[in-house]
């Protein structure tokens, strides 16, 4: 028997799977689900649900390791155990991986689809090597124009992407010109991160606000569009982004970038794992791991790969590795900026691309020290009319 497990137990893993999908999204009473399970041995327990963290390895059969950790507390404590973060096991389980960086080796191969009419933008987990399939929702965003600037909302839920949503993480916000773009994180990004004042941080703390959502406003990302001095059709436009959340030394070997290991509760205990309260500072502090210094100084910063001259096809060019088929200003990869000008194996890494694929499809690939959230915003910014730079 392949994992060792005999008749009875896989009839467990049957049982195990079916009480989560039958929980799942229903309100019951904790402390009944409790009694009702505590006569299972904890051991006996602890293996079915490693089976089935181990066999549910892909979307949409990953969606019974979410429901799992859905039954209760003693069933939530042991997946939240054995579901590893991106960056180890490569997989996107609970909304909080969105949060955590990405893989360290591999890129993470995601979509985004873009509804012009709605003004909205949906991140999909590519589940095959199609350049677009039906995918695992993500994130989904949605622009607001102001009279000075431009927003947008950046939510875990497709329906619900309003500025007063429970469900809002974080957004990204232009300037006039859209060639200027601050990515603001709602959940504290690293210990010490200065909240910005602003009239929408006064909004997100009014009693208008969702109180399920924890307020916060944290600038993680500053990214600038230059002007091409190459002309628009002669080359892709020239990024510069300065990650605040991520410190210069998490490319290097053995380098850690702050991880947000769970949605920030008001009171964890009574709280089902894939709902987020608002909290005090010092518990959303708690939520994170590495490095837990103040990250503004030796920020990381990244900047385009340098495309190479094609004399054939006579345009500038970038090798996306078949993930990119359709020519477009929009496309980019992102590698990091060396430091004194001094250049390692770590600065020669794509670390983001995104490329168009159809009219309003686009392909996003990540990796390490990049989360979902983080990617998501920097491509949204690439989706804006570069005024001064086309």
């Amino acid at each position: 028997m392949k994992w060792g497990y005999g008749s009875k137990s896989r009839s467990r893993h049957s049982s195990v799977v079916a009480v989560a999908e039958e929980t799942e999204g229903i309100e019951i009473d904790e402390e009944f689900i409790e009694s009702y399970w505590a006569n299972l041995p904890s051991e006996l327990l602890r293996e079915v649900l490693m089976r089935i963290e181990d066999t549910e390895s892909k979307w949409p059969l990953r969606k019974n390791v979410v429901a799992c950790a859905g039954v209760c507390r003693s069933w939530r404590e042991i997946m939240k155990e054995l579901v590893k973060t991106p960056e180890v096991s490569g997989k996107l389980t609970f909304p909080i991986s969105v949060k955590q960086p990405g893989p360290r080796e591999t890129l993470l191969q995601c979509f985004i689809k873009r509804n012009q009419a709605t003004q909205t933008y949906h991140l999909y987990l590519s589940l095959t090597q199609a350049l677009a399939d039906d995918g695992k929702f993500l994130l989904a965003a949605r622009k607001y124009r102001r009279p000075t600037c431009t927003d947008y909302i950046i939510s875990l839920d497709a329906d619900e992407m309003s500025k007063g949503g429970g469900t809002c993480i974080g957004k990204l916000r232009s300037n006039f010109l859209g060639t200027k773009f601050t990515v603001y994180d709602a959940i504290l990004p690293y210990a010490g991160a200065k909240m910005v004042k602003s009239r929408s941080t006064r909004l997100v703390g009014s009693k208008q606000m969702n109180p399920r959502v924890a307020s916060g406003n944290y600038e993680v990302a500053h990214i600038s569009y230059e002007l091409n001095v190459l002309g628009a059709s002669r080359g892709p436009r020239r990024m510069h982004c300065v990650m605040d959340a991520i410190p210069t030394s998490s490319i290097k070997p053995g380098g850690v970038a702050p991880t947000q290991v769970d949605f920030p509760m008001g009171n964890s205990d009574s709280s089902l794992p894939l709902r987020f309260l608002r909290s005090k500072s010092n518990r959303m502090e708690k939520s994170l791991s590495g490095p837990l210094e103040t990250q503004r100084e030796g920020s990381l910063v990244l900047k385009n790969k340098a495309p190479r001259w094609h004399e054939q096809l006579q345009c500038w060019c970038l090798n996306f590795h078949g993930r990119v088929t359709v020519a477009s200003v929009k496309n980019f990869q992102l590698v990091a900026s060396p430091e004194n000008g001094v250049a390692g194996p770590e600065h020669e890494k794509v670390i983001l691309q995104f490329g168009k694929v159809g009219k309003d499809v686009f392909t996003m690939d990540y990796r390490y020290p990049l989360s979902a959230f983080q990617a998501f915003a920097i491509c949204l910014s690439s989706f804006d009319t570069k005024i001064a730079c086309e």
